[in-house]
């Protein structure tokens, strides 16, 4: 592996700019844009930026750049967390955001092809006229290229899963330039390798994701959504553990802490709402199955000590509701706006999840820092957004203790370093401690891909 103080040998501006014209830059505004993410990580820029439009540019692109020994960083919407698009040995960062065309839409089959620059929110828009969607909701209006490179999941996968159960096929440009098309239409498949999902979570470290094959699903024909409100943590966890546990369907389970909820109200306007532990839930299917799932969800809560349930069947409702979910992580920020956000991803198994809650609340308590609380509890994940100043070293210090304290917790309680955010800058040292010797193979099959390291060098994989 490179040393972060490298630079590549030779970057291939003449030949970039004969190629692309005005969609190579090395603009320092354009650069420090694509420069850093959404976390806490340092911000590196690249020296240079370049805007595809087609498979063709791409492999073009990393032909140049592997003959001149230049660093390739792809870069999609810049809303990753955990430093997936820091310049850390400088480079060429790959915006894909110009690839955002929907390729094939299959209604029938119920599934579509698209370029890696269209975003979530796009392909939904494109497809609900058609009576589809497409499940995947990290929050964030991310690119599906983005999307996939982390393997990203999010408030629906407790019932549609995450990205590696939704992609079926890719496009990817390799560190040699070859393009190569894994996967197919068909809904499954035993012949090989399984080199779709080789590529799902690699994080632009074997190649770079160009198109992306995907499952669609049905609107259900009812959809709603409920707030209830408990008196402490523990009554929250157990009721999203006893209605996974009798398999109520939930499409989805979302927790947010007494501390979450006292930024939430303030930045989402929820003057309605106390600030104590709290539960949001959607229910998908027929009309019948949704109330079915209803009565059977207020039971479990209402064993549990749960307040009223406050129902939302309008898409308007639903809306502002899972919006002010998705705002979270800025509504945590806005607590102490001179702090940065530093954002942990622990996902345990569904029966630990109460206890690894709790004993993380009492860390949080011992280290004096804010970090509230929440997660896609129906699958066993949650955050903290731990607020540290950047320019205090004793808070960052106690905020990557307690980062690690999570980690180590859910490591040893069965679980993963990361349910979502990938690994990035910031978690690879615990991806030995997750997969051991497993790390090793990981390291071959980069060197086998990426001889050289130029491919988001630095990222997922230990130094």
């Amino acid at each position: 592996m490179r040393d972060e103080d490298s630079r590549p040998s030779g970057l291939p501006g003449n030949e970039l700019a004969a190629l692309l014209g005005d969609r190579f830059t090395t603009a320092e505004s354009v650069r420090g844009h694509h420069g850093q993410g959404e976390g806490w990580h340092e911000s590196r820029p690249p020296d240079a930026v370049v805007f595809p439009e087609t498979n063709e540019e791409v492999m073009q692109i990393v032909r140049l750049c592997t003959a001149s020994g230049t660093p390739l960083i792809p870069f999609g919407a810049g809303t990753s967390i955990e430093g997936h698009v820091v310049a850390t040995h400088g480079g060429v960062c790959v915006d894909l955001t110009r690839m955002n065309r929907i390729l094939d839409l299959n209604t029938a089959d119920l599934d579509c092809r698209v370029q890696a620059g269209v975003t979530r929110k796009q392909l939904d828009k494109r497809v609900r006229g058609e009576g589809l969607f497409f499940p995947v909701d990290p929050g964030a209006d991310a690119t599906l290229g983005g999307m996939a490179a982390t393997g990203a999941s999010g408030t629906t996968t407790v019932r549609y899963r995450a990205m590696r159960e939704n992609v079926l096929g890719l496009t990817v440009v390799l560190a040699d330039g070859r393009i190569i098309r894994t996967g197919g239409r068909a809904r499954k498949s035993s012949a090989g390798y399984d080199l779709t999902r080789l590529f799902i979570g690699s994080e632009g470290t074997l190649g770079i994701i160009t198109e992306i094959g995907l499952r669609l699903y049905g609107i259900p024909e009812a959809i709603s959504a409920a707030v209830c409100q408990y008196p402490d943590l523990r009554s929250a966890v157990d009721t999203v553990i006893t209605a996974i546990q009798l398999g109520i369907p939930v499409a989805r389970c979302e927790l947010l802490d007494e501390v979450m909820m006292h930024a939430c109200i303030r930045y989402s306007e929820l003057s309605d709402f106390a600030e104590s532990p709290t539960l949001f839930f959607e229910l998908h299917g027929t009309r019948d199955e949704v109330a079915e799932q209803a009565r059977r969800l207020g039971e479990v809560s209402d064993d549990n000590g749960g307040g009223v349930f406050r129902w939302a069947t309008r898409t308007e409702e639903r809306s502002a509701l899972w919006q002010a979910r998705h705002d979270a992580f800025f509504a945590g920020l806005a607590m102490s706006p001179a702090k940065r956000g530093l954002a942990t991803d622990a996902c345990v198994p569904i029966s630990r999840l109460a206890e690894c809650i709790l004993e993380t609340q009492r860390d949080i308590e011992e280290s004096g820092l804010c970090a509230p609380i929440v997660g896609h509890v129906g699958d066993g994940n949650f955050h903290l957004i731990i607020l540290c100043d950047p320019e205090n070293p004793d808070e960052v210090r106690r905020g990557n203790e307690l980062n690690a304290k999570v980690v180590e917790r859910a490591l040893a309680m069965g679980g993963t370093c990361s349910g979502e955010h990938g690994i990035g800058r910031g978690k690879r040292e615990f991806l030995v401690k997750e997969h051991g010797d497993g790390v090793e193979l990981m390291r071959r099959i980069k060197r086998a891909l990426d001889p050289t390291d130029l491919m988001n060098p630095g990222k997922l994989l230990p130094d």
